[in-house]
């Protein structure tokens, strides 16, 4: 989710559930260490519970990292093992690392020896060639017997070479049937499923044989999807908000982010698919790709596009 999951869409999506864990982009360890440290770090009263996602190989290096994201109040430690792009590969970490799993369960030892909250690990089912169920469960038991507090599979392999990170996460078939019975074969290490996850039924569905469900690309392009979560995953009895309900909640961080000097579209590029499928949608895309770019664009021009969207809906239920 490099460049997606934001401070300022976390919030936009915190907006939506209450208690859905929410991810960081993936922080390299070298950005960390050598980088501006307490600005990658920082995040928005009111985003928790959010996971850090690290990436990297070195344990000493993850330890220190683990440290300063439990410092900085995030709730847990996560470690990408899925991610294919060529980058995270010259750098050794990513999915390649699955071909590695000594040096995974090294890492992960390590971080729960120095922290006190959660440390999990996200990966693919298999890479390249190597994408039998021996070679996951392998991988599986290292992490566990390392102390690892949660598994994360995307139920897809990763091509290491000949395919671009989009298309390793639609070209490569999916295999959730992998993940259930890694699920039933490690009962004690707590397991959650992603990959092509796109509705509520199939939440339900996923939920029968895993602990949770990790909702990515559809949670951006539909985030009202996740609206109801709260009532179907989490028992929360407040109904969910309304779209309506949303957009105003986000008058306030939006205000916040134009004062420090940031522009509007960094926000509403996250919440163009909020109306989606719905009368007015492609107006409410249409006037915030158009206006929000501008220098002095702020809550009025989403005010705007928001009334575009309740005009459309009046003229529908009229029709």
């Amino acid at each position: 989710m490099m460049a997606w999951t934001t401070p300022t869409q976390r919030q936009f999506m915190r907006c939506i559930s209450r208690h859905a864990l929410l991810y960081t982009e993936m922080l390299t360890t070298a950005a960390l260490l050598h980088g501006n440290t307490q600005r990658l770090l920082a995040f928005n009263t009111g985003e928790n519970p959010v996971a850090l996602q690290l990436g990297g190989s070195q344990p000493q290096a993850m330890t220190t990292c683990a440290r300063w994201g439990e410092q900085a109040g995030y709730d847990e430690i996560n470690i990408n093992i899925g991610c294919p792009s060529e980058r995270v590969r010259n750098g050794a970490f990513g999915a390649c690392l699955m071909a590695e799993p000594a040096l995974v369960a090294d890492c992960v030892a390590a971080m729960r020896a120095a922290v006190s909250i959660p440390v999990t690990v996200k990966t693919r089912i298999g890479i390249d060639h190597r994408d039998d169920y021996a070679f996951l469960h392998d991988f599986a038991a290292h992490v566990e017997q390392a102390g690892a507090d949660r598994l994360i599979v995307h139920a897809r392999k990763a091509w290491l070479s000949g395919l671009s990170p989009k298309e390793n996460r639609e070209v490569p078939p999916l295999h959730h049937e992998r993940v259930y019975r890694l699920a039933a074969d490690f009962p004690t290490l707590p397991m959650s499923i992603n990959g092509g996850i796109a509705s509520m039924d199939a939440v339900r569905r996923h939920l029968q044989h895993v602990d949770g469900v990790m909702i990515g690309r559809e949670a951006y392009r539909n985030p009202y999807f996740m609206a109801c979560m709260d009532q179907v995953v989490f028992g929360a009895t407040v109904p969910a908000p309304t779209r309506r309900e949303i957009v105003a909640a986000m008058r306030e961080p939006i205000e916040r982010h134009r004062s420090a000097g940031g522009a509007l579209k960094d926000v509403t590029r996250h919440m163009l698919g909020l109306f989606h499928a719905q009368p007015g949608g492609k107006s409410w895309r249409r006037q915030l790709s158009a206006y929000a770019h501008r220098p002095e664009a702020g809550w009025e021009t989403v005010e705007s596009a928001l009334a575009a969207v309740l005009q459309q809906t009046t003229r529908a239920r009229s029709t």
